[in-house]
């Protein structure tokens, strides 16, 4: 019996690595790309031949023709929202109806959710998470409570279904005293054009599509949204998302036996950055922080919110490459750093209590980093295409990341066309 490989991309810091650019650039060795967790709240932003797309829900091998891309179970999905990112696609040349695939086992979005998550951030004041109000958290709550509105609805009695788990939603909103209804209609008939628009699409039964397509010997690659710090079990709770982003919820997400993978492929920034609220060991604050946002243009692909930036946290890393398995490490936007006299690294954190440590703690508020210092290498690498035209500053602090972190850099991006990238020998 054939069994085709299964391979896993995911960010290890708090999302907005870069994952869409390498997707795009390593789909030409697989057959198959599948998402398989997050929602809308996460934009995936790739760049080539002069156009710049950013995809919310559908996985980025969408743009190589012939490849087949699946949204997996473990995905939420806004019908409205969908739809508007495939027009766009559609519209930019891109034809999607034969190349992708919904399974019917994911999770809807539903116009209420939206509203439920803002209600709940509300009513938390002070202890807000930064949510992006997409609905995420809201879908993913009815979902392990049993209640969810799934794809597969949609093919028998679905505005019976609707209507009933609007009813039960807008229960919760009275019970919490939500008055604020403001253009409510128009977003779900937007929603109700979206559910339309999907029926275009191929539903699925996901794990048997992937199965079988694995049992012919071809190749997966899992795409996974946000980063390993916003894993909902081993991120930095409560300020994380409300799905699992490590490795393991590829198997969960898609129907994956864990025996499939081989590879973990672990994409991280050469410094480091966070959206919202929640725990930022190495944020800077001070002149440093706003250039590096300035130069990495660090805002949000779906929000447009400034993203909070600081230098490269090495105990954080370490704690995800332990706990997703990485076997490659992608280190992404060094060209950042191209013109910085120092660079600094964290490698250890002095805790509350006076105590240190090289571990990642239970709770990471309060703990003060503490630095490696590097010579920065004040070199344009933008237009460098092979490692040894690379700076030795930057082989030395690169060294240093692959020493500390026990795993090989295999592939270094410099800057945020798919062509500005460098695979290692």
């Amino acid at each position: 019996m054939k069994t085709g490989k299964v391979d896993v991309l995911l960010g290890l810091q708090w999302g907005d690595e870069g994952k869409g650019k390498i997707v795009d650039v390593l789909t030409p060795r697989y057959d198959v790309i599948a998402r398989f967790q997050g929602g809308p709240n996460a934009g995936h932003t790739l760049e080539f031949e002069g156009q710049k797309y950013v995809l919310r829900s559908i996985p980025s091998g969408i743009f190589q023709g012939g490849k087949v891309n699946i949204i997996g179970n473990g995905v939420v999905l806004a019908p409205d929202l969908f739809m508007n990112e495939a027009k766009e696609l559609e519209s930019s040349g891109h034809p999607l109806t034969e190349r992708l695939y919904i399974s019917k086992k994911a999770h809807l979005i539903m116009p209420t959710h939206r509203i439920l998550d803002k209600a709940n951030e509300v009513a938390k004041g002070k202890e807000m998470v930064g949510t992006t109000g997409k609905g995420i958290g809201p879908t993913y709550t009815d979902k392990t409570s049993r209640n969810g509105l799934r794809v597969g609805d949609i093919l028998e009695n679905f505005e019976e279904k609707y209507t009933l788990h609007k009813k039960r939603h807008l229960k919760i909103l009275t019970s919490m005293g939500w008055t604020n209804f403001d253009g409510f209609e128009d977003v779900e008939r937007a929603w109700f054009e979206g559910v339309e628009y999907m029926k275009k699409f191929k539903f699925v039964d996901s794990e048997h599509e992937i199965n079988h397509i694995l049992h012919e010997g071809k190749s997966l690659l899992c795409e996974g949204a946000q980063g390993t710090m916003l894993d909902i079990d081993f991120g930095s709770y409560p300020f994380v998302t409300s799905s699992n982003t490590i490795s393991a919820g590829a198997c969960i997400g898609l129907g994956v036996g864990p025996n499939k993978i081989r590879n973990v492929y672990g994409i991280m920034k050469a410094y480091c950055t966070r959206v919202g609220s929640g725990p930022f060991p190495t944020e800077l604050f001070d002149e440093t922080g706003a250039r590096i946002r300035e130069l990495g243009h660090e805002f949000g692909a779906v929000t447009g919110r400034e993203r909070r930036c600081g230098w490269i946290d090495l105990i954080q890393l370490r704690y995800s490459v332990m706990v997703n398995g990485v076997t490659e490490l992608i280190m992404m936007k060094s060209d950042v750093l191209d013109n910085f006299d120092t660079i600094k690294a964290c490698v250890g954190y002095r805790l509350p209590n006076g105590d240190y440590t090289e571990e990642m703690p239970y709770d990471i508020s309060g703990v003060e980093p503490v630095y490696k210092e590097f010579k920065g290498w004040n070199t344009e690498t933008s237009k460098f295409k092979t490692e040894d035209q690379l700076p030795t500053e930057f082989i030395q602090y690169m060294t240093f990341l692959e020493e500390f972190l026990d795993t090989r850099i295999s592939i270094i991006s410099l800057g945020p066309d798919r062509d500005q990238t460098i695979v290692r020998n």
